[in-house]
Order: C-alpha cells, then sequence, then structure tokens
C-alpha cells in the first residue's frame, strides 16, 4: 500500500492508543470486525474517508488531522490558493485535496476529489459515512451510485444527498473527473 495510507495508519493506532480504547471498540465505531479494523491499522488495506469520518465524530478529532497528520489552527478564516491544500492519495483511483485542513472546528469539510478512470468490469467501492454530503462536478463526467441507483452528473452538475446511505464514484468516457466534495 502506499506511504500516505500507512501514515493514515499509524495515526489511526496512536489515536487509538493515546485515547485508550480497545480495538474492539473501534472496530464497533467503524461498523467493522475487529479483524477488518486492525487490517486498516496495519497500513496494508486501503481507509475509506468514510470510516475516517466516523472516527473523527465519535472521537472529536478533526477528519483531516487523521487524513494529513497536522492540527488546524485557524479560526476566523482560512485560504487555500489554486492547486494547493494537502493531498492524499487513497488509492489509484482517488485523490482528495483538502480546502479548509487549517481551519478549526469546521463544520463542514470541503475537498477536490479527483476520479481516475478504472479498467472495465471493476465494481464502484461503496461507502457511507454519517452526515450529508454536496459534490459539483468541476470537469469531466462521473457516474454516481447511491443506494443502488446510478446517475450521471456532468460539469456543472450537483448533487446533495444523504451519506449515510452507500454511495460510490466512476469516472466516465476513458478520462479523470473532479468535483467539489463537501462531507457535513
Amino acid at each position: 500500500m502506499n506511504e500516505q495510507i500507512e501514515q493514515i495508519a499509524k495515526r489511526l493506532a496512536g489515536l487509538r492508543e493515546a485515547l485508550d480504547i480497545s480495538t474492539e471498540e473501534m472496530a464497533k465505531v467503524c461498523h467493522l470486525s475487529k479483524e477488518d479494523y486492525l487490517l486498516l491499522e496495519s497500513g496494508k488495506t486501503d481507509i475509506s474517508v468514510s470510516v475516517l469520518h466516523q472516527i473523527a465524530q465519535a472521537y472529536n478529532v478533526e477528519l483531516t488531522t487523521l487524513m494529513f497528520g497536522s492540527e488546524p489552527k485557524m479560526n476566523s478564516y482560512f485560504i487555500t490558493r489554486k492547486g494547493k491544500g494537502e493531498a492524499v492519495e487513497r488509492t489509484k483511483v482517488y485523490k482528495y485535496r483538502s480546502l479548509a485542513m487549517g481551519f478549526s472546528d469546521r463544520k463542514a469539510d470541503p475537498f477536490i476529489v479527483t476520479v481516475h478512470p478504472k479498467a472495465d468490469g471493476e465494481t464502484i467501492y461503496q461507502n457511507t459515512h454519517s452526515g450529508q454530503e454536496f459534490n459539483f462536478v468541476l470537469s469531466g463526467r462521473m457516474l454516481i451510485q447511491i443506494n443502488g441507483k446510478d446517475l450521471i452528473l456532468e460539469e456543472g452538475d450537483s448533487i446533495y444527498f444523504n451519506s449515510s446511505l452507500p454511495h460510490g464514484m466512476q469516472a466516465l468516457d476513458g478520462k479523470e473527473v473532479k468535483f467539489l466534495a463537501i462531507i457535513l
């Protein structure tokens, strides 16, 4: 797995140890078996943003702290310049760039998400997390699957949805898609 996932795994293990949380309790928060949770901490498997979001909410930790390892410090405003922002590539398909990681006590987590095309026949990775999500397509076309329903969004289209429903995205036309994702 890549180095960024290994770093996230170390932060998860560190958080669990610092808060004296058992692996069983952490697995329960993530809706995973203990064995599956331990795979996440090993750094040998992808860690979904939905799992990180569940942990962040349960233990009052910033999502971006788990993803990027730095604590937000600003509380009046935070600027992210064009093409900047901390990035993490969870898999070869999804790349997240945080737009507000330096702002503390955020009510929402905005990201620019880049989804690379998958090979034909590959399944769409589904995830869930509490709250709601807003996606606005900046470039390209994507298939978004929500609770088993396929929807196609093109540049300029947006969708707001209940993110506790299983959802996943896939780039269309053999080209990457970029979209603004706001997780609330």
